[in-house]
């Protein structure tokens, strides 16, 4: 089995020396697809068998949305009446969820199934990328990297994160969603939202070296619903370095019909239709330049994530049957347990935002962001985020099918990228140019 101390004594080691950006060693690279899974999870089971091993991940099929485990029932539920006993699998937010909605709120544990699938180019890339691929400028750039997962066995907290914002998620898409602030007593207006985004080796032609140098990927998002949001769009170019060269944004605005440059949209600014329930980097979980934060990473342990959503993502379910007062309908989701990297971001001095200390725990087999403690500047929980994540068997891509950030202190919450009552939701086969993500396109569409 793959020795996680060993890991972690090595990152301390790594993280104290000149070595900290330095790309994996051959030795350790030499393990993806081995003891290791081509993106660098553990491919054994745990000792006790509640993780089984990983074994290639879920079967492609061209039914995106049907339930392969619609017979499982839960082997337990995790309440409040019975937290304690299972606190060490859990988030302190999990815990505080349990504690505040204790009459309502539950956490129903499944089977763990490891389905998480990518296709062949990916690992192949990630290989590549294991011994090539560096940090920069204090770890707010990459460079040598392609595709997807640069540190496939990441050395510090800011690899592991930027393992998150790299991971593959289809090279290419246009989804509309629902992203749906909603109040303590339960009432909500969806927001529906058209997205598309396009990595650069995705766009039609292929990457333009000079061009696309320093950019990550490009986003343009425009709100459809409800009328008096609708005419605004917004463009972002993400950038890898966002110090060298910060992320471009630009907005156009239908009441003025104009597209001005938009070099707010980062950080704590309040996120697009969202009612301030989050900032603009809580979108994905996280998002954006990583340099107000210094990243530790923890360490891995078990714990109880939202996994295999399949009952969620069901195209019977209204949006009303998902959204309750407090939180989402328990009997819904789905937890399992998995294995998570744990990293602990605490604000830098002198540095400003709204939180003063995040803590991510990160799933190993997908890199994706599974859960988000958030703690306001006195040191007190504020919201709790997390990713209820399934298994895109039609394109092999592990991803949302909803993002839930819920704030303890007013008992609001905002759930995004629900698809429930949007057709397919999620279109991995656009392809776009250049020409899509610029401000002329955004002017055109606002009109």
């Amino acid at each position: 089995m793959f020795n996680t101390k060993k890991l972690l004594l090595s990152t301390a080691i790594l993280m104290s020396s000149s070595a900290l950006y330095a790309a994996t060693s051959a030795e350790m690279a030499s393990k993806l697809g081995s003891e290791l899974t081509p993106i660098g999870a553990e491919k054994a089971a745990n000792a006790e068998g509640t993780i089984p091993a990983w074994d290639g991940g879920l079967a492609t099929s061209t039914d995106r949305y049907s339930n392969p485990f619609a017979d499982e029932k839960p082997l337990f539920t995790i309440t409040a009446a019975n937290a304690d006993q299972y606190k060490d699998k859990l988030t302190p937010g999990q815990l505080a969820m349990l504690n505040k909605y204790a009459d309502t709120y539950s956490i129903p544990v499944y089977p763990t199934h490891r389905t998480a699938a990518l296709p062949a180019e990916v690992y192949a890339a990630a290989k590549t990328n294991a011994t090539q691929a560096n940090l920069t400028d204090g770890g707010n750039g990459l460079q040598n990297f392609t595709t997807a997962v640069p540190f496939p066995v990441p050395e510090n907290g800011l690899e592991v994160i930027w393992n998150h914002m790299t991971r593959y998620r289809g090279g290419a898409l246009e989804r509309t969603f629902v992203q749906v602030p909603v109040q303590a007593n339960g009432s909500f207006t969806p927001v529906k939202i058209n997205e598309k985004m396009s990595w650069p080796t995705s766009l039609e032609g292929g990457a333009d070296p000079k061009k696309d140098a320093n950019i990550l990927f490009y986003f343009v998002q425009q709100v459809e619903a409800p009328a008096r949001l609708t005419g605004n769009v917004l463009l972002v170019h993400e950038t890898m370095n966002q110090i060298t060269q910060p992320r471009q944004a630009w907005t156009y605005n239908a009441g003025q019909r104009r597209v001005r440059r938009a070099p707010q949209i980062a950080y704590d600014a309040p996120g697009t239709a969202s009612d301030g329930q989050r900032t603009t980097d809580n979108l994905d979980l996280f998002n954006g330049a990583p340099d107000r934060y210094n990243w530790e990473l923890v360490g891995k342990q078990e714990l109880y994530i939202p996994y295999n959503s399949y009952k969620l993502a069901d195209r019977g379910l209204t949006y009303e049957d998902i959204l309750k007062p407090g939180h989402m309908s328990p009997e819904l989701t789905r937890y399992e347990l998995h294995r998570v990297w744990k990293v602990e971001a605490t604000l830098k001095e002198g540095e400003r935002h709204i939180y003063a200390k995040r803590t991510f725990y990160i799933d190993e087999d997908s890199w994706q962001i599974a859960v988000v403690d958030h703690y306001d500047g006195r040191g007190e929980l504020w919201r709790v985020g997390e990713a209820h994540q399934f298994q895109y068997r039609d394109v092999n891509v592990p991803w949302l099918t909803a993002e839930a950030l819920y704030d303890l202190q007013s008992g609001r919450y905002l759930v995004g990228s629900l698809t429930n009552e949007e057709g397919d939701g999620f279109d991995f086969t656009q392809r776009f140019k250049h020409k899509d993500f610029t401000p002329q396109a955004i002017r055109r569409l606002g009109k």
